[in-house]
């Protein structure tokens, strides 16, 4: 092999290397929604598949249009009151396996949104994994999508909101 033939290839391993280690995971209907347009939080709902043949975990996500952005869920106390909160360690998806991230469960939660999210506009966002590195994906903002869990109230009168608001319904 020349040095001029070898220089290529690594240069197209490098340049190649990227995409190949996000292969296999996949987002499916992800949209990012705000209760107002002076809201500095919002949520992104979506489903994540791994079609990796290994079990992979998400780790992480983010994107410019907020300060910072974090995998939350929703738990409930002995008293029946949900509380919003950071899940620590990430979101395991199994191999061959899907995840949903939907309303009143898990969930991206943009916190300090440095504008409006614009009714149709499309988001950046970067999804870090722990095997397959970081996916970066287009979610659109969708202010009237409704819950597709059926026709469950979401009044969230009882919700802990603190530290951020929660989008409505």
């Amino acid at each position: 092999m020349t040095p001029a033939l070898l220089t290529r290839a690594v240069c197209a391993l490098f340049l190649f290397s990227a995409p190949l280690a996000a292969e296999g995971i996949m987002v499916d209907d992800a949209y990012i929604r705000s209760s107002t347009a002076k809201s500095t939080s919002g949520a992104a709902f979506m489903v994540v598949m791994n079609h990796s043949g290994a079990d992979d975990r998400l780790i992480g996500a983010f994107s410019d249009v907020a300060e910072k952005v974090e995998l939350h869920s929703h738990t409930s106390d002995d008293n029946g009151v949900m509380r919003m909160g950071e899940i620590e360690g990430g979101v395991a998806i199994a191999a061959d396996e899907m995840h949903a991230f939907k309303r009143g469960g898990d969930h991206l939660m943009f916190m300090g949104l440095k504008g409006p999210l614009e009714q149709g506009a499309m988001v950046p966002v970067t999804l870090e994994f722990e095997k397959a590195g970081a996916v970066e994906i287009e979610v659109m903002v969708d202010q009237d999508r409704k819950p597709s869990h059926g026709k469950m109230k979401h009044d969230r009168g009882d919700m802990d909101h603190t530290g951020h608001e929660m989008p409505k319904d």
